[in-house]
């Protein structure tokens, strides 16, 4: 089992930044992949950036340039940086974990992001 605890949303205006933590624990293979889901209501849910641990990432085209993932292997915990947030990216983002070759996902509780003037 992996425990996936998130933290860093809320609210800001168009054109702010925030930053999004997920730290894992549990039964942590080496091999791993983390990163973000996003899903507004109504929408499908958004692959939003992955990092694996030999710190190999993808972003989504909808924020390259904007988003910046990274992870800190020691501390198994991963970051996504936001920065230039519109309102079009006000979702709940969902941390995920996912061990190298396996189909199972673990989950974070969600965080809220709200871009609002």
């Amino acid at each position: 089992q992996v425990q996936l605890v998130e933290s860093g949303g809320g609210l800001v205006q168009p054109g702010g930044s925030l930053r999004l933590s997920c730290a894992a624990s549990g039964s942590i293979s080496s091999d791993n992949i983390m990163g973000w889901y996003r899903q507004a209501p109504g929408n499908q849910r958004e692959l939003v950036a992955a990092i694996n641990n030999g710190d190999t990432s993808s972003t989504a085209d909808s924020v390259k340039g904007r988003f910046t993932i990274s992870k800190d292997n020691a501390k198994n915990t991963v970051y996504l940086q936001m920065n230039s947030l519109k309102p079009e990216d006000t979702a709940t983002y969902l941390c995920f974990f996912r061990t190298w070759g396996s189909s199972r996902y673990y989950w974070g509780q969600g965080s809220q992001v709200t871009v609002s003037s």
